[in-house]
This record gives structure tokens, C-alpha cells and sequence, in this order.
């Protein structure tokens, strides 16, 4: 498995590629999300910044269907969809008081 600081390094560099892929600079990238220069470089080079400046570079390379999928619910059997549906419909169980 990898450590959080793995991830969001590779997240920064799959953002850096997908820059290049679209010939857009640090800079223009920058004025696309409205976000600074030095974000970008951030989380290109870190994987570091706000989750609002995230999407919205991840929004200005025209990547929002990649978000789709974030923390959906996976369910591999039908008991396990029965399960998630359950718990739709229901609040999380209180915990007792001490």
C-alpha cells in the first residue's frame, strides 16, 4: 500500500502529465482555475493544495469525470447491496453514552 505522501505525489505528477498532454503551461493552467502559479507547481510537484484548488484545476483540464467515481460505494455481492441501500435510508446507529 501506499503512504498518503506516495499518492498525492503521484496524483501531482498524473496532473502534471495531463498538463502537458493539453500544451498548457504552469501559468495558463494557473489562470484556467483561478488559482495561483505557485499552486500549481505545488501540486504538481508535491500533490499538495486545498481540495477547492484541486478540483478546480482538475475542472479547468476538463477532468471532472474523473471525480465521478471518488468514494462511490462499491458493493460485490447482493447482500453487500442490500447493505448499502439499507444504509441510505437510515442514520448512522447513535453510540451509548458513557
Amino acid at each position: 500500500m501506499a503512504t498518503p505522501s506516495e499518492i498525492c505525489s503521484q496524483l501531482g505528477h498524473r496532473l502534471r502529465e495531463q498538463r502537458l498532454a493539453q500544451s498548457l503551461t504552469q501559468t495558463d493552467l494557473a489562470l484556467r482555475a483561478g488559482v495561483s502559479v505557485g499552486t500549481i507547481k505545488n501540486l504538481e510537484s508535491k500533490g499538495q493544495s486545498s481540495l477547492e484548488s484541486l478540483i478546480r484545476t482538475v475542472v479547468a483540464l476538463g477532468l471532472t469525470d474523473q471525480l465521478q467515481t471518488l468514494f462511490t460505494l462499491q458493493t460485490d455481492s447482493i447482500a453487500a447491496m442490500a447493505q448499502v441501500a439499507k444504509a441510505k435510508r437510515q442514520r448512522a446507529p447513535r453510540r451509548p453514552h458513557p
